[in-house]
């Protein structure tokens, strides 16, 4: 050991430092599903399905697809050993593939395996099915007006005596909004490969945000033991929550591929077929009344949160249950009662995306805010300010949890003074009363959103750390890496651990069979979780380490201190490498797995009561808009965002993210539109025919800035914050910068009341109905 050797100056945590795949995405290096080597005799699988929305099926001809070229067999549900099914709900009513009657337009009839990918997929569409059809419904005003079938059980969160709060208020509204759903358009579309191994094993590669579901999905449907799977995932090419539970499928159907023939498989579908089989964000309609007096203060809500759940209960529970947890946004409702419809549709069963619901619950309560604010003549940030949450009172949310570390007053106040938002009004007011074509809009609007898994028992996670003797270090967790950022940012948590660069951290796919019983890499919660576990495995190794510095060095462990490069061992510095080595002489253990559950949270359901949520993250944004009332076309000329990320692990990822969720947010709300024909069939499952944001979408002037002054209170990994989900939902402040703008029309007298998406047509028919409210 060289006594005189100068510890190494490296910062690796609250760092900017780029994407560890950065540079093999800008090359096309980076490594998916389908760029890996096949094994030799790889078959390939496709899906047939329906075309019908609900239907009997009265038979199936299968001549025609076992007779075309390349087909080695079929699979349907009499193939499948185990349970047909893949409900990651566990209610067993979302079957691999359908058996008596179909309940939507694209619900899996059978898998076609062959020689090629080509040779399965036309085959797939040779099947003569005969149908009986029965009535369908593939909206939510049309399920309520059947009955209002639900999928799962309804929550109703309630607090205050909510008929006195509105029979005493001095003004009282009432009203209703549609909310669109969202296809999750991932530049990768679901993709697995299955390869059988000795006895009951099989290996699946899946494009999921949750690998050991898959693995549990696999092994229910192969009737085998979760052992006999593993489940492999080095990247996804974009996920979005749509890959939290729909992977399923297609994990399922190759592994039964695999095994029945004894030869790799592998299932990729187009992206039409993708879209059309696949679940989306769920749309909503909530009805709602809501009392308020003369200054704008709420005193009292009552909604509906009628949601399009498709045809099996997938997770529109939890979903549903989410957009209730954000009902409130970032206000104080004296009295409220919120209850969900997860209404049963002939459509796929909608999933996960981006927000969960959340999204959903605060984009209703901007409406209600909007609505007040045009009733009262004020400017709907007048308004919001009124109604926020208070620092030490008013401050209990609708699901009973206090509101502990409230800084949504800074926030907005910061940024109402950067983005100049007082002076940009004025100056809006005063164009539109000179400008009878061109309508502009500005508006400033908050979020607060709850991070946490409202099922308590997924806020774990583990990770597995070795060290090897040359000082490299092996990471593994069960985080997966869709191109937010995880691997790069959990691999500087362990590089700042053991004060070494980020070049001598390895980081591994996530893998089953490293680390077990992982939870969805979704909630926002990938590198609070995973963070976590991978510092505990190397606050182990650190531990055994400091002892065998301070025995072969013969000091007390006091004095050994850990610093960039190694420790100091009282005058002496050791190098890590060295010390690596050393310990590997000393048989001491260079391995640990470590382990996190989020403290603090707690959820009762029946009495929708708790302390789901370990925190709230904050944010706000600006935006300004210009609408051509002749045409409805508009532009989104200048967005402005400050958002509360805590102590940014990786100010550079962060910044990525908000940016990234702000855009797909507009997306959602501005272009990207679903619509089913009366056959009930999804029209709009193409590039060509479903619109997401292109890079000339973005705004020319879009300041992001993150709130550098934060905190966390809680002691989360670095004192830092969930990014993924919250800033999605900054991209309801153009929403209501359209509305503003629409509301021009008719001397901002009347709430326009603007159903998202906020297309083109619909800014159109709104300015339509300010003329002929204006008369």
């Amino acid at each position: 050991m060289n006594k005189h050797e100068a510890p190494i100056a490296l910062a690796s945590l609250h760092t900017s430092t780029r994407h560890d795949s950065g540079p093999k995405h800008v090359a096309g290096t980076a490594e998916y599903i389908d760029d890996m080597i096949e094994p030799a005799g790889t078959a390939h699988a496709y899906l047939a399905l329906s075309t019908r929305a609900h239907a009997e099926i009265v038979s199936i001809d299968y001549a025609a697809v076992k007779a075309a070229p390349g087909v080695i067999g079929i699979l349907t549900a009499e193939d499948i050993p185990g349970e047909n099914d893949v409900s990651p709900s566990h209610k067993h009513d979302e079957p691999v593939f359908a058996t008596d009657k179909v309940h939507f337009w694209g619900q899996p009839l059978f898998a076609v395996v062959a020689e090629t990918r080509d040779q399965a997929r036309r085959a797939a569409h040779l099947a003569k099915v005969e149908y009986r059809e029965l009535q369908h419904h593939t909206d939510v005003r049309a399920a309520q007006a059947a009955g209002g079938k639900l999928v799962t059980e309804p929550l109703k969160l309630e607090r205050g005596d909510i008929e006195a709060g509105l029979a005493a208020a001095p003004h009282r509204l009432k009203g209703s909004i549609a909310i669109g759903g969202q296809d999750h358009f991932y530049l990768e579309g679901h993709i697995a490969m299955a390869v059988p191994g000795e006895d009951e094993d099989v290996t699946v590669f899946s494009s999921t945000q949750h690998p050991s579901e898959v693995q549990l999905m696999v092994a229910q449907v192969l009737a085998i033991r979760h052992h006999a799977v593993t489940v492999n995932v080095r990247r996804m090419g974009g996920g979005f929550g749509g890959k939290e539970t729909q992977g399923n499928l297609f994990a399922a159907v190759a592994a039964l591929a695999a095994k029945k023939w004894n030869r790799a498989c592998k299932i990729r579908p187009d992206r039409d077929d993708d879209m059309t089989a696949t679940g989306k964000r769920h749309d909503f309609v909530v009805d709602y009344d809501v009392g308020y007096d003369d200054s704008g203060k709420i005193h009292a809500v009552d909604a509906v949160y009628g949601a399009r759940a498709g045809f099996s209960s997938d997770l529109s529970g939890p979903v549903t249950d989410r957009a209730l947890f954000h009902a409130d946004n970032a206000y104080w409702y004296p009295a409220v009662r919120v209850r969900s419809e997860p209404l049963y549709t002939n459509t796929v069963s909608n999933t996960a995306f981006r927000g969960f619901g959340g999204p959903q619950g605060m984009m209703a309560a901007e409406r209600w805010i909007e609505d007040i604010a045009y009733g009262l003549g004020k400017d709907p940030l007048e308004i919001r300010k009124a109604n926020f949450y208070g620092l030490d009172t008013n401050n209990v949310t609708p699901y009973h949890q206090t509101v502990e570390d409230n800084i949504i007053h800074r926030i907005v106040d910061e940024l109402e003074a950067s983005a100049d938002y007082q002076a940009r009004r004025a100056a809006i007011l005063s164009y539109n009363q000179g400008s009878p074509i061109l309508k502009k809009g500005i508006a400033l609007t908050p979020v607060k959103f709850g991070i946490s898994f409202t099922a308590t028992w997924y806020n774990q996670a583990g990770a597995l750390v070795h060290i090897y003797k040359d000082g490299s270090i092996h990471l593994s967790h069960g985080g997966t890496e869709m191109g937010q950022g995880l691997y790069i940012k959990v691999a500087q948590v362990l590089a700042d651990a053991f004060g070494v660069g980020l070049d001598v951290v390895k980081i591994m796919a996530t893998t089953t069979g490293k680390v077990p019983n992982t939870s969805a890499t979704a909630a926002s919660s990938g590198s609070d979780l995973n963070g976590m576990a991978a510092y505990d495995a190397a606050r182990q190794i650190k531990e055994r380490l400091t002892a065998h510095a301070a025995k072969l060095h013969q000091v007390a462990e006091a004095e050994v201190q850990w610093v960039q490069g190694g420790i100091q061992a009282g005058a002496t510095f050791v190098p890590f490498a060295e010390l690596a080595a050393s310990a590997y002489l000393n048989r001491v253990q260079l391995s640990a797995a470590g382990f996190y559950q989020t403290p603090k949270i707690h959820w009762d359901r029946a009495t929708g009561r708790g302390h789901p949520f370990y925190y709230f993250a904050y944010g706000a944004s600006v935006s300004e808009v210009t609408i051509d009332t002749l045409t409805g076309e508009y532009t989104v000329d200048r967005v402005d965002i400050l958002h509360d990320v805590g102590k940014s692990l990786n100010p550079a990822i962060d910044i990525g993210q908000v940016e990234g969720g702000f855009i797909q947010g507009m997306g959602w709300l501005t272009t990207e539109e679903l619509v089913w024909d009366d056959k009930g069939q999804l029209r709009t499952k193409a590039p060509s025919t479903y619109k997401i944001p292109l890079a000339s979408d973005v705004p020319p002037v879009f300041n992001v800035k993150l709130a550098e002054w934060s905190v966390n209170a809680e002691p989360t990994i670095g004192r830092s914050k969930a990014v993924g989900e919250p800033p999605l939902m900054l991209a309801m402040s153009v929403v209501e910068a359209l509305s503003m703008a629409v509301a021009s029309v008719a001397d901002y007298r009347i709430a326009p009341r603007l159903d998202t998406p906020v297309t083109p047509e619909r800014v159109l028919m709104g300015v339509q109905r300010m003329k002929g409210a204006r008369g």
